[in-house]
């Protein structure tokens, strides 16, 4: 609508209801950045999974092809860049992967390189914030979900899991899910779900999304439904099969096994497109949001705090370093 053409508007309107239009056209122009991060013992389908959920090779699978390869020494951090355009929208997506997590015979502290990244993501995107002359947009590398990989076997969670759970739900978003749920009958999976929700309750994990005052009925509505799914039982597949269909022939992305196709798009064989809609069509924007405005705000917070004591006591940091050192 040109300048001449908003004249013939009723006098009583303002017009700050494009106010929308305008915010979308800032942020299409600039794209949007999302930080993915998997975790989870190898074998698990972790790279299958990503590449499905955004239709694209984003990550070659790091697990070994056969059990003679060496098992990684330590949990490592492996990051990969892509840029994804659909429909006029840039998405620059970060996909962090772990291989080596879980798979030694002593995993004890295996956790411990992950929680030290997401830690270190904040840490300089704080340092970027306090420099005098900062960038006008900032590159965030802060990790916005965590994809949390739980074997399908049947049982209760693992000491491993519940560290690794506990530790990096505290500090960022943690979605938990079911990996090849294909292997567990629909009867099994539905009393694994039910299992792996008492656990998660009984040892209080702050799993995403969050209750929220803030949120409109319908959301917070919305929010219920994903939980009642959560951990989703997924099963992924980049491999695309012809079938007869309705409409003639058709492309169907599923893993094929000898008995028969697994549809991972029909939601009576598993629970892929849900995590999909959740993802990327409901929550991309609020899994961003929420890293910033409440994991991100309350690291900053605690360290400008421990700054400000440092400051006001010189003898403080020397008293710290000695007890590091003890």
């Amino acid at each position: 609508m040109s300048y001449e053409d908003r004249s013939t508007q009723p006098k009583k309107y303002v017009g700050f209801d494009t106010i929308t239009t305008q915010i979308e056209n800032r942020l299409l122009k600039r794209g949007f950045q999302f930080n993915i991060m998997v975790v989870g013992r190898s074998g698990l389908g972790k790279s299958t999974l990503v590449n499905t959920l955004f239709s694209s090779k984003l990550i070659q699978s790091n697990g070994r092809k056969s059990v003679y390869e060496p098992i990684e020494k330590t949990t490592e951090i492996k990051v990969t860049q892509h840029t994804l355009l659909e429909n006029n929208v840039r998405l620059n997506i970060n996909v962090i992967d772990t291989p080596g997590f879980g798979d030694q015979i002593n995993n004890e502290k295996c956790w411990e390189p992950l929680v030290k990244y997401v830690k270190e993501q904040h840490s300089q995107y704080l340092r970027k914030e306090l420099t005098a002359q900062r960038d006008k947009f900032l590159l965030d590398t802060r990790v916005h979900c965590i994809l949390y990989f739980i074997p399908p076997n049947g049982q209760k969670l693992k000491q491993l899991d519940i560290q690794a759970l506990k530790k990096l739900s505290e500090i960022a978003n943690v979605v938990p899910i079911i990996a090849k749920s294909d292997s567990l009958t629909l009867e099994e999976r539905d009393e694994f779900k039910k299992l792996l929700q008492q656990e998660f309750m009984k040892y209080n994990f702050n799993i995403y999304p969050y209750d929220s005052e803030e949120l409109y009925d319908e959301e917070r509505q919305l929010n219920e439904d994903i939980k009642s799914l959560i951990p989703f039982a997924v099963v992924g597949s980049e491999n695309e099969v012809e079938i007869n269909g309705k409409n003639g022939q058709e492309f169907i992305r599923c893993r094929k096994t000898k008995w028969g196709l697994i549809n991972i798009e029909d939601v009576s064989q598993c629970e892929f497109v849900f995590l999909r809609d959740f993802l990327t069509r409901t929550h991309l924007q609020d899994l961003i949001e929420t890293t910033n405005l409440t994991h991100y705000e309350t690291f900053r917070s605690k360290q400008l705090i421990a700054l400000k004591e440092n400051a006001s006591n010189p003898n403080r940091q020397s008293q710290i370093n000695q007890q590091a050192v003890h």
